[in-house]
């Protein structure tokens, strides 16, 4: 059970002093044997590792076991135990099948000999088919908005303390075309379960395409299950309020960088018996859905 951010970002406490570590040192893993891969720790990042940074990683070392015509269309990963920052993570890596069109791999995150990570990912080959897309991309462009720490700066000053120290913890960049619901609960309204983010690594990637994606994964994580928290008056980081990631699923539809921004699109379909149904939309700037992801995550009020 990974959770969603550092728990020190959580607890409006500095994460660590250094400079934030790019998206592509992140996911460089090393390879110590056939299918058996290493992550680097970030042992200033706060009590347990982020969810979408072992997700991340686990998908390139699924992804570096996968002939190179073949991409990443889907992923399903199940948070078992809380990562341990201060240690390196093990990806061990099952070739469950190598079809003629799809290619599956079943990967664990290990640490102190025990599993807190599972996905399995499906790789095709692209093909010719029918094809729509029903959701539009209707909102300001990135580039019109202002950095996400401007953006708050007129907010509650829990507000301002929490996306200046989210901006501190992950290589990731973000702008909001709108009020974050947040802002909102902070003033005692109670906004619809629904937010919007552009974001994008805050450093260049190389051109693989398998950085791009597995970069999108790390940061599909970000911020999702807070938006299940404004109907009911709480915010992410609150006392009254635990969050612990579940489950995560991606559907990658169409090519993109994540150097580039992309609009998170995310909303709660449900909540009840402690948990909370997320959903969120990726788009790039041309308005193409390039990637779906649903998370079911922990949510539990602190008496």
């Amino acid at each position: 059970m990974l959770f969603y951010p550092p728990a020190a970002v959580l607890r409006g406490q500095p994460c660590h002093d250094d400079p934030v570590t790019g998206l592509a040192q992140i996911l460089d893993l090393e390879q110590i044997e056939v299918h058996v891969f290493r992550g680097r720790s970030r042992p200033a990042q706060g009590t347990r590792v982020f969810g979408g940074e072992v997700a991340g990683q686990a998908l390139v070392a699924a992804g570096r076991t996968v002939p190179g015509d073949r991409s990443v269309h889907s992923l399903h990963a199940y948070f078992l135990r809380p990562g341990d920052p201060g240690a390196p993570i093990l990806y061990t890596v099952d070739a469950l099948r190598d079809g003629r069109s799809f290619t599956t791999r079943r990967v664990v995150a290990v640490q102190h000999g025990e599993a807190i990570f599972h996905l399995t990912a499906s790789f095709t080959v692209p093909g010719d088919g029918i094809a729509h897309q029903y959701p539009r991309l209707e909102a300001t462009a990135a580039e019109h908005l202002p950095a996400a720490t401007v953006a708050l700066r007129d907010a509650d000053q829990a507000s301002r303390d929490w996306i200046a120290l989210l901006a501190g913890a992950f290589p990731i960049e973000l702008r909001f075309p709108e009020e974050l619901p947040r802002v909102a609960t902070a003033r005692g309204e109670r906004p619809e379960a629904r937010q919007r983010v552009w974001l994008r690594s805050s450093q260049p990637l190389p051109d693989d395409p398998l950085v791009h994606v597995c970069a999108a994964t790390y940061a599909s994580d970000l911020l999702l299950l807070s938006v299940a928290l404004p109907p009911h008056g709480m915010v992410p980081g609150g006392p009254d309020v635990q969050v612990v990631s579940l489950d995560h699923t991606v559907w990658f539809h169409a090519p993109f960088r994540a150097d580039e921004w992309l609009l998170y699109d995310q909303d709660s379909s449900w909540a009840g018996g402690g948990r909370a149904l997320c959903r969120g939309l990726l788009f790039d700037r041309s308005g193409t859905l390039v990637a779906s992801v649903v998370q079911e995550g922990l949510v539990r009020e602190r008496r």
